[in-house]
Order: structure tokens, then C-alpha cells, then sequence
């Protein structure tokens, strides 16, 4: 029976990258904001052998997430791999000058939507299944107030499901990509040479062994 991968932030960088590399061995669920970025990943998977189902959704929105999991559970019973990806880059800004619409949007997405997820994600993936997020430690850096704050809280709320889940299941992984040329980076770090960072395709190769053993 075919191996099923949940990506949510799919629709471009380390996300798509990632769901090229596992449509091998999974059926890719991609979930993303952007339905012609979905479209042309399903395009490459497809000519590659591999197949998806797309899912343009919002993962703020609660209702469509209950629905996206409930319509796994109806479709496979089980999920084997969820890898989430999904971020807000809140602009950069001194920590006294944090615009609100900012800060409540990077609450939102980078804390409050991963919660909930794993709530519906964790009774899917049961014991035997893999959980992986990403760490990208900004937190007390210059400027980055909102991201940094945000990123570090998701993470340490998947650090306790970690430690919870040790003698239970799921499998849960955090993992430290190298600098690649993502549209989070480029809002970060505008005039930066793309050139010295990580091709998001030759990252996720790298990283794939660490996902699946």
C-alpha cells in the first residue's frame, strides 16, 4: 500500500521541494495558499511517476483543516508522514515598533494553526507515524521580534510533543535546513547573493535520509 505524505506550505521552497522528493515513495497531500504553484508541483510529480492530491486551503482557517483530516481518515484511515512547513516572515522591525496586523498574523499561522494541526494531524498519524518540522532559530536576533518569537514558540510546542510522544508514537523530528533562497529569506535579506545559498531541491535531497529513517 502506497506511503502517504501531508506537506502543508507545499506551494513553494523547502515545501515543494520536499513533496518532489518523497512522491517516490508517497502520495503526496499538498496544501498550500497558492493554486497555480500547487498546479505546476502536480504537474512535475505527475511526470516524474508520482501522484498528489492538492489542497488549497489556508491552514488558519479551522474548518477547512477538520475537513482536509477527516477527508484523509474517509481516503487512507491513516497518515504515515506530516511535514510542515508552512511560516509566516513577519517583516522586520524594531522589537518597539512591531506592527499589530504583523504580530497577530505570526500568532496565527506560526503557533495557533500549528497547534491545532497536530491535534487533528497526531490521532492520524498514530503510533507509527512521523511528524518533522523546522527550525530556523532567530529568536532574540535584531529585528525579529515577530518571526523569531513566533518561530521559536512553534518549535518548542513541537519539542514538547517531542518529549511527550517518546514512548507513545507518533515519531517526531526537528530539523535545521541550510540558508536556501526562499521568499521567506528574500524578505529578510533582500540584497543577499543567492548564490552561496542551498538549491531547496539539493536541501531536501539532503534532508530526505533524516525524514525517512
Amino acid at each position: 500500500m502506497t506511503k502517504t505524505a501531508l506537506i502543508t506550505g507545499a506551494s513553494r521552497g523547502l515545501g515543494a521541494a520536499l513533496a518532489k522528493a518523497l512522491a517516490p515513495t508517497h502520495h503526496i497531500i499538498a496544501v498550500g495558499k497558492t493554486v497555480g504553484a500547487l498546479e505546476e508541483l502536480d504537474d512535475e510529480i505527475q511526470a516524474a511517476g508520482g501522484q498528489a492530491t492538492l489542497a488549497p486551503m489556508d491552514i488558519t482557517v479551522d474548518a477547512a483543516m477538520q475537513q482536509l483530516c477527516r477527508g484523509i481518515f474517509d481516503r487512507w484511515g491513516k497518515l504515515d508522514l506530516w511535514v510542515h512547513t508552512a511560516i509566516h516572515a513577519a517583516p522586520l522591525a524594531p522589537a518597539g515598533h512591531i506592527g499589530p496586523k504583523d504580530l497577530a498574523k505570526s500568532l496565527s499561522i506560526n503557533i495557533e494553526a500549528t497547534s491545532r494541526l497536530i491535534s487533528y494531524v497526531a490521532p492520524l498519524l498514530g503510533e507509527t507515524g512521523q511528524a518533522v518540522f523546522f527550525d530556523d532559530p532567530r529568536g532574540g536576533d535584531r529585528f525579529f521580534g515577530a518571526y523569531g518569537a513566533t518561530k521559536a514558540a512553534q518549535i518548542a510546542l513541537a519539542r514538547s510533543w517531542q518529549a511527550e510522544s517518546v514512548k507513545t508514537g507518533p515519531t517526531i523530528k526537528i530539523l535545521t535546513p541550510a540558508p536556501m533562497p526562499t521568499a521567506t529569506r528574500a524578505r529578510f535579506f533582500p540584497g543577499e547573493s543567492r548564490d552561496e545559498l542551498a538549491d531547496p531541491n539539493s536541501e531536501a535531497a539532503r534532508l530526505l535520509p533524516e525524514i525517512l529513517n
